[in-house]
């Protein structure tokens, strides 16, 4: 049975899409079988595994209006040895058109049922909003995983996230629950880093993943060629950090 977890952040610019992207590629390097779900219409997951998000004949759009099966719309990312269902502008308009359908809050909790087997993992790459489609994918999910940047913003943010997690687990979804805190962009230099971090692990104890993401060129270079940053430079030192955090999901899956 997979475990399916939200990548989600209301806040944008976080590194969620880096994190889904090289999470899903670090975990594939650990012999998990891994499916990564865009569910931004930006489709930016799509093109950072190397796929064209221009010439989709199926897409998440067309599954949550129950157009077409996961298995018909998923597509191979060979760089990161994964499987994508890819996505494109095309899913904006889901939102309007989900509002007529049944149980539209679970559309995409339906659709992945059918394909359970066939993961060790699923991980869902949220657009930055509380929108229909967070919802879909916090309906879905067993968990949700916070990249966060060590910044003042960024905890003003983290309050509101965590308020909806507790919505969405009263009245949607009983199984969701916090996973854990991603620290991304990580610059050890900087005073204000280290206090944030500092703030985080005194508040939220064990929630907080002890992987550390830095700041690392290599990762931001690597969507540009089509390529998970763990694939694209194996030795940089974004890349370990994301093999050691995907590392890291798998031990503490065992203790969920």
């Amino acid at each position: 049975m997979a475990k399916i977890f939200c990548v989600a952040n209301q806040k944008g610019g976080v590194g969620k899409t880096t994190t889904s992207v090289n999470l899903a590629a670090g975990l594939a390097k650990l012999e998990q079988r891994v499916l990564l779900v865009d569910l931004d219409p930006q489709g930016n997951a799509t093109m950072g595994a190397g796929i064209n998000k221009a010439s989709l004949a199926a897409s998440t759009y067309h599954v949550l209006l129950g157009e077409a099966e996961v298995t018909e719309a998923r597509q191979r990312s060979e760089a990161g040895r994964f499987d994508v269902l890819p996505a494109n502008r095309e899913l904006a308009g889901a939102e309007v058109e989900m509002v007529e359908l049944d149980s539209r809050e679970r559309r995409l909790k339906h659709a992945l049922a059918k394909v359970d087997g066939d993961y060790d993992f699923i991980l869902v790459d949220c657009p930055p909003a509380l929108s229909m489609l967070t919802l879909n994918g916090l309906c879905a999910a067993h968990g949700v995983i916070i990249p966060m940047q060590c910044e003042y913003y960024a905890l003003e943010g983290l309050s509101d996230l965590v308020n909806t997690i507790k919505k969405v687990h009263a009245n949607l979804n009983t199984d969701l629950k916090i996973i854990g805190l991603l620290r991304v962009m990580f610059d050890p230099r900087m005073t204000l880093s280290q206090q944030v971090s500092a703030q985080l692990e005194q508040h939220f104890g064990g929630k907080v993943f002890k992987t550390i993401i830095p700041r690392n060129v290599r990762l931001a270079e690597a969507p540009s060629y089509g390529v998970p940053g763990v694939s694209f430079d194996p030795s940089s030192k974004g890349a370990q950090a994301y093999i050691a955090f995907g590392a890291e999901m798998v031990e503490r899956i065992k203790t969920m």
